[in-house]
């Protein structure tokens, strides 16, 4: 049960000194996670080194001055092994009846130890305009991988002082490290992933979706999914988007080819631009297709997706609408793949669905940066020393029966 509080906020944030070592209750790691409403929904999640009794978040939207402490829903010890070190502790605390597009404060509270204050926006649920990061592969090049978390920090605040669409999360489509059993290498992937965060404490909820290396328990307990969970699901990022994220590391036929069936039914033409995100490409620049191509790209053309987001290649891609095995202007684009700090690869763009886009191919480090609008959805390939890699937009689909809300076309433009 939630229950107000009125503190001063140095009485909330007050720790240790800088010169001592953080409390072993302290909560370091501290992350946002969408993968229900992120309008109305998030949930914030900490480590600590000790078990600790008492786990909350304390939470207030800008502007209020009593915070509401909300209990912990889940708590409990990483599954590995850390070669004599203590193996720490995961704290997950699920925040419901939010409002949308609204700025909240949050400390996360183990016993009698608090984070710092931090903040983060849930999504809007109307028109406005929006943006999304998307990336993949920060499993290796650990210079690499903090940089471009540093850059995703510079990105966040760069939109806000310029008043472009906000960034409001990170699709991380998958292998967040090399392997996936291994607990240092996650605890040292959200200790990097603690780069995202910008200096006035902005936090930039994170999407995950799981990728090959990505094996193993413990990616459901960073990112708070049930014990089994099979990691697909979706979210609409405002009133008229919409992220499916995929499991390539499961079938991709039977339950999960079903459920992407029912829900690009239900929800595809309430949205007037849907995209995809996953880890193994269906349209592979590098590697050869994954289950993807024969029980989801039918779908995809089927209800007219208008973009799949895809990794595992450690390339730039960007490939022409395909459609039927073919260059269509009704069919889907598919980008990637996957630059967050592994080691970049050479696109083989002889393939054909890549000889029309060879050009904006490439091997950098990169993000990519999607924005959408009613009337357009850009997207901006960002390489790590912040150039423009490649830009191009897409235009509205042409739902079965056009509503008012949706314009007509069917195009890409470069």
């Amino acid at each position: 049960m939630a229950i107000v509080v009125t503190m001063a906020l140095s009485a909330l944030t007050s720790c240790v000194s800088q010169a001592e070592p953080p409390h072993t209750l302290t909560p370091r790691h501290v992350r946002v996670i969408w993968h229900d409403d992120p309008a109305t929904s998030a949930i914030v999640s900490w480590t600590t080194t000790e078990p600790g009794t008492k786990h909350l978040v304390k939470l207030r939207a800008d502007g209020q001055e009593d915070w509401t402490s909300i209990e912990s829903d889940r708590n409990e010890q990483f599954q590995g092994e850390l070669g004599g070190d203590t193996v720490p502790y995961a704290h997950h605390t699920t925040l419901t009846d939010l409002q949308p597009a609204t700025e909240y404060h949050v400390v996360c509270q183990t016993d009698d130890h608090p984070s710092r204050e931090f903040y983060f926006i849930t999504a809007p649920n109307d028109d406005r305009p929006i943006s999304l990061l998307f990336g993949g592969d920060s499993r290796s090049g650990i210079d690499e991988r903090q940089n471009v978390n540093r850059m995703m920090a510079r990105m966040v605040a760069e939109q806000q002082v310029a008043e472009r669409p906000p960034i409001l999360a990170l699709a991380h489509g998958g292998d967040f490290i090399r392997n996936g059993t291994a607990l240092d290498q996650w605890l040292a992937w959200l200790d990097h992933h603690e780069l995202t965060t910008g200096d006035d404490g902005r936090l930039l909820p994170i999407i995950p979706a799981r990728g090959n290396h990505d094996m193993g328990p413990i990616f459901n307990q960073v990112f708070a999914f049930p014990e089994r969970d099979e990691n697909y699901y979706a979210v609409s990022l405002s009133s008229y988007v919409r992220l499916a994220t995929l499991n390539t590391e499961t079938s991709t036929a039977g339950d999960q080819r079903d459920w992407l069936a029912d829900e690009l039914a239900a929800e595809r033409w309430n949205h007037r631009w849907y995209i995809a995100q996953y880890h193994k490409p269906a349209f592979p620049a590098v590697k050869i297709p994954s289950g993807a191509l024969t029980n989801w790209v039918p779908l995809f053309e089927q209800y007219q997706v208008n973009m799949a987001c895809e990794a595992d290649g450690h390339v730039i891609k960007r490939t022409p609408p395909l459609k039927g095995t073919k260059v269509d202007p009704e069919g889907v684009v598919y980008i990637g793949e996957g630059g967050l700090g592994v080691g970049q690869r050479t696109p083989k763009t002889s393939r054909w669905y890549l000889q029309d886009t060879a050009e904006h191919c490439g091997s950098e480090h990169h993000l990519h940066l999607l924005t959408f609008r009613p009337e357009r959805f850009d997207c901006r390939v960002v390489t790590m020393d912040g150039e423009v890699f490649d830009e191009f937009t897409l235009a509205p689909r042409t739902p079965p029966q056009v509503s008012a809300r949706t314009p007509d076309a069917a195009s890409v433009t470069n």
